[in-house]
């Protein structure tokens, strides 16, 4: 149909505005693309020549996106910019990849996709990649998605373009990681996996074989370092065929599954390493501590392998530090060995250069400086090549040191006979293997089960005598380092009830054709006799014949050394203590000398349990034992140790049915820049000593200046003290009772304190015993009694009527025998309110046994008045339990010294006080508590209170508030 001519040229005709209409459209169509294809990803051309396109660094990462994804896509040859949304498989984030591929030829390009499972290059160390299924799903432009091909080892898609297009591609990721990306040619690609298959079958080839060769080795040679080095090369294999792909293939693993099996490998790997080095040193040919370190760090490693099942990453990146670790640590220990001319660490240095080389190699890689897809197969080839260098080396010491150089046979015969007709016993010393053999006549001599002595030399060190172990441990290094010389060494082998028995070992090295020690053959001879009788000679021209304790002149020998060794080191004082029994010589005229002397065997047998080893005790004259104290240095530990001795004594001694009771009198001396010589030190104990008999005995006395010059003038110091109570110069000082549960304070012990005008300030233990002989400790007691009463209730009337702290008060003799104490406690209880049961009464064990009838019945009648009793210096006293059933006690003071036992008797004597107390109904408080490990073993004993020195000084009544006032602030926190 024709338009009319006029309309068709009219101006206002409408048609003509239609065409301006659609032409303004089309413009600002076009200008909206323009802008839009502006933010569209630019086009990868794929050409037909290259086999295979990186695309990892040039797509684009979008992280963290959404579950929906609108893209521009790549202009296409019309110039048109559209825009799709793509929607995610997995419901998340959203993690994608996008990027357009432009084929610029006239023919269709058939191309894969891959994206591999797992690249050690930039894996990481902390937090490793350990591989995974990496593509969820892919969508193109052209609505299609590519194909999915079936690989074990990558995501692989077939992508296809045809001719003169541009293809976007989007990308959905299992993961925000993407570690490589590559576009192949079909026929290239499966060159490469062809190519790296044979690669791989040839590497596992070998380390199979090496594995098995090893095994094999440690069979016939049974050295440890053949099954360690063993388990490294099964280690290294396993590895391979998780990082080769085989292990997917054996039992059909899901595609990138095999985080946990990779992750256990590396911690094989490290595991293994240690075992090795370990055993190829032979580290635990004396160490034992050596072999409980490497057993920790095993069992921490295969803990590993359990960490790997719930969290690989973290197995994986400590299993990669450790290696690390041990490249360092074996190096320093390898340089230390060789520069001491170890032969095995020698040998072992190419190995070691060659391993901290592929270490290093593969923490470049691992971290990202070396990214190459042809470093992760070098370095399995290279982990390969160390175990077949280690294996070498280990072979070395399997087949080298050949036969051994053998005489005549008639010369061998006779030396055999002669062995025989000796009597002497034959010890063999495998050094390869590590193996010593002995005659069944050195068992049947110690009493021990056969096959005993059949062991590494390392296990003789449990049976050889602490002393004589290092000789013969640095005997035999000696004759296998220097290769020659012949063995001459005496040594004590523990038999089965406990004794000693003596040998002397007579050996020569034997060497084989590559010059090292493979044999150490000798005899054993039992000396026992003759030492014997030679220590026998020694001691009897040394020692006491009653007691066996030191004599005089030892005990002067050792006095010499002591001072010598003070002023030569200017470290330690010596201190030295005298003790003389009270009135001894009534003991043997009345009971007989017999008596007389089993009585000084029991004194000296309760003294050399007091004393510790480094110091020596003596008997110096018929009833006088001397001590050189080198373990204390402190006066107040020395004083505490002397105070210990005192009480020990004077425990009764049972003579069939009669109980002799003694007391000693005891002088203590300590070296000073004065003293001379050891003579000097023995007249200042002896004049202290003395001193200390003129007040009655049953006492100890420190030496001073003022001792030479005249006696302590008894009745000045009785006055002064009468003078003390009127001025009330007696302090009373609280020393804090923890309770061990939670750290907090249980309660006070209170303890007087004489703030002397001129002598300072006194302890309780120099003016006590003055106030009990004249009669001021009546007034004294009752005087600490009121005022811990009185602290009590202030602390209770500031901090509750239910604060629950205590407050013991120590009595004496003559307040509980002597004096009519219920009315006593009575009083002050009336005149000061405290809660009940918190203001304690501390007894003595000795004490209540002088009486335990009427001690009874009072301690009964305090308690019924409100108060609470403790049984003080338990363990030091002779109550038998049937008296101590009776008495009504509330706790237990353990005594210092069990606190401050040896090691060894310590937690049996503790442990059965306890379990005694516990059973009675008591509580249990330990006094002496001087370190934290004395703490710590309180506890784990069970003991519910302790003080010491550890725990708290004694301090006046205003800190201790302070204290207290912290110490129930940090409990209510």
């Amino acid at each position: 149909m024709r338009a009319h001519p006029r309309c068709a040229e009219g101006k206002d005709h409408p048609l003509r505005r239609l065409r301006a209409i659609i032409v303004g459209l089309t413009a600002f169509l076009t200008l909206c693309f323009a802008v839009v294809g502006a933010g569209a990803v630019e086009p990868i051309a794929v050409p037909l020549d290259v086999p295979a396109l990186d695309l990892t660094h040039v797509v684009e990462l979008r992280t963290g996106v959404g579950e929906r994804l609108q893209v521009s896509t790549a202009p296409g040859p019309d110039g048109i910019v559209r825009r799709i949304e793509v929607r995610a498989v997995q419901p998340g984030d959203g993690d994608w990849v996008v990027f357009a591929l432009k084929n610029n030829t006239d023919e269709q390009i058939d191309r894969l996709l891959v994206a591999p499972f797992f690249r050690l290059a930039d894996s990481g160390v902390l937090s490793p990649d350990l591989g995974a299924s990496r593509i969820q799903s892919i969508s193109t432009s052209q609505g299609l998605a590519p194909e999915r091909q079936v690989n074990q080892e990558a995501d692989v898609f077939l992508v296809t373009l045809d001719p003169r297009t541009v293809v976007t591609v989007v990308l959905e990721l299992k993961s925000p990681r993407l570690p490589k990306l590559v576009l192949w040619e079909p026929d290239a690609y499966k060159d490469s996996v062809n190519a790296y298959t044979l690669f791989r079958g040839i590497i596992l080839g070998i380390s199979g074989l090496l594995a098995l060769f090893l095994t094999i080795l440690f069979v016939v040679k049974g050295s440890a370092m053949f099954p360690a080095t063993a388990a490294m090369a099964w280690a290294v294999l396993g590895y391979l065929c998780i990082d080769f792909g085989f292990w997917d293939k054996l039992f059909r693993l899901q595609s990138g599954a095999d985080q946990v099996y990779r992750a256990g490998a590396e911690v094989m790997l490290a595991t293994t390493l240690v075992l090795f080095l370990y055993a190829y040193l032979n580290l635990n040919r004396w160490h034992v501590s050596y072999s409980h370190m490497v057993a920790a760090a095993v069992v921490v490693l295969l803990g590993l392998v359990g960490v790997a099942v719930i969290d690989p990453t973290i197995a994986s990146g400590i299993a990669r530090i450790v290696l690390g670790v041990l490249a360092v640590v074996g190096a320093g220990l390898i340089a230390y060995l060789a520069a001491h001319g170890y032969d095995r660490a020698i040998m072992l240095i190419p190995t070691w250069v060659l391993l901290t080389a592929w270490l290093l190699a593969a923490g470049l890689t691992v971290s990202g400086g070396l990214d190459n897809d042809a470093v992760q197969p070098a370095l399995a080839a290279g982990l390969v090549l160390i175990v077949m260098l280690i294996g070498f080396t280990v072979m070395q010491h399997a087949f080298a040191g050949g036969g051994i150089t053998q005489g005549a046979s008639g010369e061998t015969e006779r030396r055999a006979l002669a062995l025989l007709g000796s009597g002497d016993m034959i010890w063999d010393w495998d050094v390869s293997r590590d193996h010593i053999w002995a005659s069944p006549e050195v068992e049947d001599l110690l009493g021990v089960e056969p096959g005993t002595l059949e062991s590494a030399a390392r296990d003789w060190l449990e049976i050889l005598h602490p002393k004589d172990r290092d000789p013969f441990r640095s005997t035999l290094d000696a004759v296998v380092e220097q290769r020659r010389g012949r063995v001459s060494v005496t040594f004590r082998l523990r038999c089965r009830d406990g004794h000693f028995r003596w040998f002397k070992l007579r050996a020569r090295p034997v060497i084989g054709s590559d010059g090292e020690v493979i044999r150490c053959v000798g005899t054993l001879i039992d000396v026992t006799d003759t030492h014997t009788a030679e220590e026998r000679l020694l001691h009897d021209a040394v020692h006491d014949n009653l007691t066996g304790l030191p004599n005089r002149e030892l005990f002067f020998d050792r006095i010499t050394s002591a001072i010598v060794r003070a002023r030569a080191e200017g470290v330690g004082r010596p201190s030295l203590i005298i003790i003389d029994i009270d009135r001894f010589k009534n003991v043997n005229d009345s009971l007989g000398l017999s008596i007389g002397d089993s009585m000084l065997l029991t004194v000296a047998r309760r003294l050399a349990r007091q004393v510790k080893p480094q110091d020596t005790l003596a008997r110096i004259d018929g009833d006088q034992f001397g001590v050189v104290v080198i373990s204390e240095s402190e006066p107040e530990r020395i004083a505490a140790f002397a105070d210990g001795i005192r009480r020990t004594l004077k425990a009764p001694i049972t003579l069939g049915e009669r109980e002799v009771f003694l007391t000693t009198s005891i002088g203590v001396a300590i070296f000073d820049a004065a003293t001379k010589k050891e003579d000097d030190l023995v007249k200042d104990a002896e004049i202290a000593m003395y001193h200390a008999k003129r007040l009655g005995g049953d006492r100890i006395e420190v030496f001073r200046a003022s001792l030479r010059q005249h006696a302590v003038d008894i009745l000045a110091i009785e006055s002064d003290l009468r003078r003390a109570l009127e001025r009330e110069e007696i302090k009373v000082f609280y020393q804090p009772i923890i309770r061990l549960a939670d750290d907090s304070i249980a309660g006070f012990e209170a303890l007087a304190r004489w703030e002397h005008p001129k002598r300072g300030r006194l302890g309780a233990s120099e003016f006590i015993s003055i106030a009990e002989r004249s009669g001021l400790i009546i007034p004294l007691g009752l005087l600490v009694l009121e005022k811990a009463a009185r602290q009590l209730s202030a602390w209770q009337e500031e901090y509750g009527s239910d604060l629950g702290v205590f407050c013991s008060v120590n009595v004496s003799s003559r307040q509980l025998l002597r004096h009519d104490l219920i009315n006593d406690v009575k009083a002050v209880l009336s005149r000061v309110e405290v809660a009940r049961g918190t203001l304690k009464i501390e007894v003595t064990e000795s004490l209540v046994m002088e009486n335990p009838e009427y001690a009874a019945k009072v301690l009964e009648r305090i308690k019924e008045l409100g108060t609470s009793l403790a049984l003080d210096d338990f363990g030091t006293g002779y109550s038998s339990l049937s008296y101590l059933q009776r008495f009504p006690f509330d706790s237990i003071k353990i005594d210092q010294s069990f606190v401050r036992g040896t090691a060894k008797e310590r937690p049996v004597l503790l442990r059965s006080i306890v379990t005694l107390a516990h059973d009675l109904g008591m509580d249990v408080i330990a006094e002496g508590a001087e370190t934290p490990a004395d703490v710590e073993q309180l506890k784990a004993l069970g003991c519910e209170y302790a003080q010491g020195w550890a725990l708290g000084e004694p301090m006046p009544a205003e800190d201790a508030r302070r204290l207290l006032g912290r110490s129930l602030r940090a409990a209510a926190q």
